[in-house]
């Protein structure tokens, strides 16, 4: 999210969270503070193997709620930012790819399951959400990964104790950092 009147909009929607990107190989790049931050939704911060020093100013000058961890940060690096909420996401293409969680257990807020894709985030595509039922661990997740307008009723199945949230992307924009307001208000509904 990037400007000022889409913040709004989105955020009047009832949303919990609200994402900002600071990686700047993203075409979502947050490169300057927008006119508005959110006042009710959370404020997460998305960054990918940036410098623990530079993801804590960031922090600070956005007033973060959370961050997410979306590159190949290690146990080590997510406990030295204890003093903030974490989500760690990971790129999950079979049941296996669940192994790597354990060893952030106790140590991040969230995991985030996106799709294993060409990019580190923003591939706009499903895994299969059958393999979510081999997920063991204690941490809540939230689902990633080309999640579309049409997708209302397969995620109201979903039946894991650890499900937590979605994560509405690619799908939901009418282009990079700009969301529709219909798709979201309809699939919202």
């Amino acid at each position: 999210m990037r400007e000022a009147e889409n913040i709004r909009e989105v955020e009047a929607l009832g949303i919990d969270l609200m994402g900002f990107i600071f990686w700047p190989k993203s075409s979502r790049y947050v490169s300057e503070c927008p006119a508005y931050l959110p006042e009710k939704a959370k404020r997460v911060g998305v960054f990918v193997d940036e410098t623990i020093e530079k993801v804590k100013d960031i922090a600070k000058a956005y007033q973060l709620d959370l961050i997410q961890l979306h590159g190949q940060e290690s146990p080590d690096y997510a406990e030295q930012l204890g003093n903030y909420r974490l989500i760690k996401a990971f790129n999950i293409a079979s049941a296996d790819d669940f192994a790597a969680c354990a060893a952030y257990e106790g140590k991040v807020d969230f995991f985030l399951f996106d799709t294993k894709g060409k990019r580190v985030g923003g591939n706009g595509e499903k895994f299969d959400w059958r393999v979510l039922k081999a997920y063991q661990g204690q941490t809540p997740f939230l689902l990633s990964g080309g999640i579309a307008p049409d997708d209302a009723a397969r995620i109201k199945a979903i039946r894991h104790p650890q499900f937590a949230g979605i994560d509405l992307n690619s799908r939901f924009e009418r282009e990079p950092a700009l969301k529709d307001i219909n798709k979201l208000k309809t699939f919202l509904k």
